[in-house]
């Protein structure tokens, strides 16, 4: 269709035609501008959506992220009060079997000098010194036992030996007629 020779030519039923022709095309346009400019709309709704999202979503790992480095750096603090506790658990430990030796080297020294000198028998006197009755007697032996019984840290077989002696000893003593 050659428009130009339509306008220029008399046919008014060509003219007619090419008004209805022009009049459906710019109704089409018109159309299509519509749904360009809905779908235009559409699309911008749908970034600022999507910026929103990725906005909320950058904030929650941000947030995260925070949340994940506090939390390790609790853990390290609490690794390090147990480090130390360790440390000084160990250092204890140390001290305590130090202690435990010097202990033991002592207790041997004066069981050594105690036996050697022949003090056993002054060492009960001492031990035994102000029971009298058959009453404190019995509690002093009893009260020593406890003291110096091999379980314990301060036991010693000897000395337990030495009690025992002393204490059927005095038993009998007490138990011959005046």
């Amino acid at each position: 269709m050659d428009i130009e020779a339509i306008l220029q030519g008399d046919d008014e039923e060509a003219l007619k035609e090419l008004k209805l022709f022009l009049f459906k095309e710019n109704v089409r346009l018109q159309n299509e501008k519509r749904e360009l400019q809905e779908a235009t709309d559409k699309l911008i709704k749908e970034r600022a959506q999507f910026r929103t999202e990725m906005d909320l979503l950058n904030h929650k790992m941000v947030q995260e992220h925070k949340r994940l480095k506090d939390e390790n750096m609790f853990f390290e603090k609490k690794m390090e009060i147990l480090r130390a506790g360790y440390r000084e658990m160990e250092e204890q430990k140390d001290k305590l079997e130090k202690d435990r030796f010097r202990f033991k080297m002592e207790q041997d020294l004066w069981k050594n000098q105690s036996m050697s000198l022949g003090r056993g028998n002054e060492l009960a006197q001492v031990l035994f010194r102000g029971a009298n009755n058959p009453i404190s007697l019995r509690k002093r032996y009893r009260d020593l036992l406890k003291i110096f019984h091999p379980d314990n840290l301060a036991g010693d077989d000897e000395i337990v030996q030495i009690i025992n002696r002393e204490y059927d000893r005095r038993k009998r003593a007490e138990q011959k007629p005046v």
